[in-house]
């Protein structure tokens, strides 16, 4: 279900374009970006970092493509969070020597360094490499191959990605204590 609710403002960006098209479809991602974020707040009373990040990437982009009336703001977008999540990931190992990944997981997964190591860098790989697949097919196709990319692609790739690192980490996963 989380998942689901992650990619929703993409669900709603991709039936917006096939309906209205790329300024309909910008505008509602706003809208449902700017939703759910409320709701993550009202319910949780905190938002992530990478939330409020993603929210203010699809509003100066988002923003910039209605305001000036050219897609390719919106194409960026994706592409920027990418990048942006790869650099917070390096920076984060190689100026404060913390593996974020392995900050977000290991109350879950007990693994050695090694694998730590080859996770964080498994993810700064994945983000670069998708930015740059984003801009491929943004500048080398058409607007409406770039959405069905946006929604099928990225995500499928996405989820393939997670399985296999759900493979490397299976064999270190903690197991819930019963009483």
């Amino acid at each position: 279900m989380k998942f689901l609710f992650d990619i929703f403002p993409v669900i709603l960006f991709f039936a917006a374009f096939k309906l209205y098209g790329i300024y309909v479809a910008t505008t509602v991602a706003i809208v449902a970006t700017v939703v759910q974020i409320g709701w993550v707040w009202l319910k949780h009373r905190k938002v992530d970092n990478m939330q409020w990040i993603s929210l203010a990437l699809i509003i100066v982009f988002g923003g910039a493509t209605l305001l000036l009336r050219d897609e390719t703001f919106i194409k960026w977008k994706p592409t920027v969070l990418y990048w942006l999540f790869a650099a917070v990931l390096l920076v984060s190992t190689l100026a404060f020597r913390k593996n974020l990944i392995r900050t977000m997981m290991e109350k879950q997964v007990s693994a050695p360094d090694a694998v730590w190591n080859k996770l964080l860098a498994a993810w700064i790989g994945f983000f670069a490499v998708m930015g740059v697949l984003n801009i491929y097919v943004a500048y080398g196709y058409s607007t409406d191959i770039w959405v069905n990319f946006k929604l099928f692609g990225s995500i499928g790739l996405m989820i393939v990605f997670v399985i296999g690192q759900a493979i490397l980490l299976a064999p270190h996963m903690k197991e819930k204590e019963t009483e």
